[in-house]
């Protein structure tokens, strides 16, 4: 088990806005990405892990279950000074800073007595399908270098093509190096440009079999500074990837270096200035905190009508599917600070409304059934073997209950309408779906519920509350929009069962005690507000805690426990949860998240959702109402000075506890 003490992740040069690391020993990239494209670093010298393509799917080669794409790996480099080729093993005083307020990643490591060099890369905030590595070297005696530009194809893409051509427009020379392939059952062509740029005057660009490059000598201790710039395009995107992927690069030459890098550092800068977290006293938190922000951001944009995956933009886990992660675990976090990336999540649900119906249907239902794992066509994507993929519903009231939080945190009557069908189908689908029993009231039977270990349960906790709550939201929703009330849906929010015993509520009808996977009943009192008695809650809080996974149970039920606690208004356990959410289950050299204290799959950005709504809905005391946000007294953890939230609500309010 690979655990981080706060020690070892706060270096000597990190500081709020950046993490440093010197070790390549265990080492978990970051993704630089920009909601688009992911690229995710590696401790090798001047190349990328992988790139990851959001909402582009084709089948694996496994089983034929739909799997987020990785892409053409474009910004790689061979570096020769002195007809000798820098690798990985032949290179002194590496060192990697993730600039999380510039959304970049920079390494740096002397090669022998001939050069410095600095290796930056960025997928371009500003610039969707566009992404640059900057490299500057520094000789330490008179050099003579030979820089090269090869892209990686990854097994999955085939049928790849690679061409260099010299595009001219008058007296605009313009070379542009690119590659093509197809998708694995050639779903979707996918092709990345690049050029380079120079501060000064152009070098002449040549290929050399699978690369493009260029020659120089340089003088000792004149820094000299260049870059690969371009793009990566696929035809799910635009109808022409390979012109569209060209015009990348050609757009960068005319742009320069500097005004590209400026482009994306403001656009960072604007994603800061309308939400963030400023912790006080406490840098690793504070670190962490942010580091959790910038991955939210990264993996998506507003307006794009894409959600985010558990692992977003960082790798292909879990195919890079859609789930209840997105909705439950980082929706709220950016409801509170990027709404417009909330809506986002939101527009990806409703234009897939159509689809939840007809898997409604498949299963003999009424209404809208969402699926539990969920790609670009708004099919079920669960692989067959997994039983999540016919019997884990709650995901239905999930994307429902997020629908109505956004109307309650906009207040905004004519989007609501905009979107009512999606409440009212799946209210719909809720009443299709319960049995009456004998005594008037109503049962979900077989279920898999939040917590996967109980199959085949009736009655589960979070998944009848999760229902009840999108059925009352659903006729609160009708009333202010003077739309017919069903009343089977008042019938069933009222009398759908959830089990008691011995003053606990119960995981399911029957639960005896067994060891559970994650929060369940927990998230009837947050972030749902079926139990609201404070006994109860503590009650069902001293109780499950115990109960939950402590080995291999994901991140996020810490995050929930922590808020709870922070509400009961019990400083030592919250800020206790708050620390268990992501310490165990970070990974070096930066603290990336992985999904358990036992697994090393990063970057969990499910995780990173529940530790910032620990911070923001429990320490922060923002409470989300059928009228918006309210703004609670708060609670500050004794190892904290003060807590700033910058951006909160439709009026970008700062709230500071103290």
């Amino acid at each position: 088990m690979l655990l981080l003490s706060p020690v070892a992740f706060s270096q000597s040069k990190s500081d709020e806005w950046h993490l440093f690391a010197n070790s390549r020993e265990n080492y978990f990239g970051v993704a630089m990405a920009n909601g688009q494209i992911g690229i995710v670093t590696d401790d090798t010298p001047l190349k990328t892990k992988e790139i990851i393509l959001n909402g582009v799917y084709d089948g694996s080669p496994e089983n034929g279950i739909s799997r987020i794409v990785r892409g053409i790996e474009f910004l790689n480099l061979h570096l020769d000074i002195n007809n000798q080729e820098i690798k990985s093993d032949n290179i002194d005083n590496w060192s990697q800073v993730i600039s999380m307020k510039e959304g970049t990643s920079t390494t740096s490591f002397s090669f022998k007595d001939l050069a410095t060099i600095n290796y930056t890369i960025l997928a371009n905030r500003a610039i969707p399908f566009s992404a640059m590595a900057i490299v500057e070297i520094t000789p330490i005696k008179d050099i003579e270098i030979t820089a090269n530009n090869y892209m990686v194809v990854p097994d999955e893409l085939k049928d790849a093509k690679s061409q260099f051509r010299i595009l001219k427009d008058n007296q605009y020379l313009m070379p542009v190096f690119g590659t093509t392939a197809k998708t694995l059952t050639g779903k979707y062509t996918v092709a990345a440009s690049t050029t380079f740029l120079f501060d000064g005057e152009s070098e002449t660009l040549k290929q050399s079999g699978k690369e493009v490059g260029f020659t120089k000598k340089l003088l000792k201790g004149k820094k000299y500074r260049f870059a690969i710039a371009g793009g990566i395009c696929t035809s799910k995107d635009v109808t022409d990837p390979l012109n569209e992927s060209e015009r990348q690069p050609i757009y960068a030459l005319q742009e320069g270096i500097d005004k590209l890098l400026n482009r994306h550092k403001q656009a960072w800068a604007e994603l800061w200035n309308t939400g963030d977290i400023q912790i006080e006293g406490d840098l690793d938190a504070q670190q962490r905190v942010r580091f959790a922000l910038y991955n939210l951001y990264s993996y998506i944009r507003p307006e794009t009508r894409q959600s985010i995956a558990p692992m977003g933009l960082s790798s292909q886990g879990y195919n890079g599917h859609i789930f209840w992660d997105t909705e439950l675990w980082m929706y709220p976090t950016l409801l509170a600070l990027q709404p417009d990336m909330a809506k986002s999540c939101l527009d990806y649900r409703s234009d897939r409304l159509q689809k939840a119906k007809q898997k409604a249907f498949i299963y003999g239902y009424k209404g809208a059934m969402y699926p539990w794992e969920s790609d670009d066509t708004g099919e079920e994507a669960t692989p067959t073997w997994a039983l999540t993929g016919i019997f884990e519903q709650h995901i239905t009231a999930d994307v429902s209950i997020a629908f109505w939080n956004y109307y309650a945190y906009t207040q905004d009557k004519s989007w609501l309408r905009k979107e009512w069908a999606v409440l009212k189908e799946t209210a719909d689908f809720w009443v299709s779906r319960v049995v009456k029993n004998q005594d008037g009231s109503f049962s979900i039977l077989n279920v898999v519920g939040a917590d996967e270990y109980a199959q085949h349960v009736d009655d589960n906790a979070f998944t009848n509350a999760s229902a009840i709550e999108s059925l009352k939201n659903t006729i609160k929703a009708a009333t202010i929009l003077g739309e017919p009330i069903n009343p089977k849906w008042a019938a069933v929010s009222e009398k759908l069962a959830i089990h008691t015993e011995k003053g606990i509520t119960q995981n399911y009808k029957g639960y005896q005690g067994q060891m559970i996977k994650q929060a369940d009943v927990n998230l009837l009192a947050y972030p749902l507000h079926v139990i609201t008695d404070k006994e109860q809650i503590k009650r069902d809080l001293e109780y499950y805690a115990e109960k939950i996974d402590k080995k291999d149970g994901p991140a996020m039920a810490s995050g929930v426990l922590s808020v709870l606690y922070a509400r009961l208004g019990d400083k030592e356990k919250a800020y206790s949860y708050f620390v268990k959410s992501y310490l165990p289950n970070s990974r070096p050299p930066f603290g990336v998240f992985s999904e358990s204290a036992n697994s090393n799959n990063p970057y969990f950005a499910t995780g990173a959702g529940a530790m910032l709504q620990a911070v923001i809905y429990g320490f922060g005391g923002v409470e989300q109402t059928d009228l918006g946000l309210k703004y609670n007294k708060g609670l500050l953890p004794k190892q904290w000075k003060s807590l700033k939230i910058i951006g909160l609500g439709v009026d970008n309010k700062t709230i500071v506890i103290k």
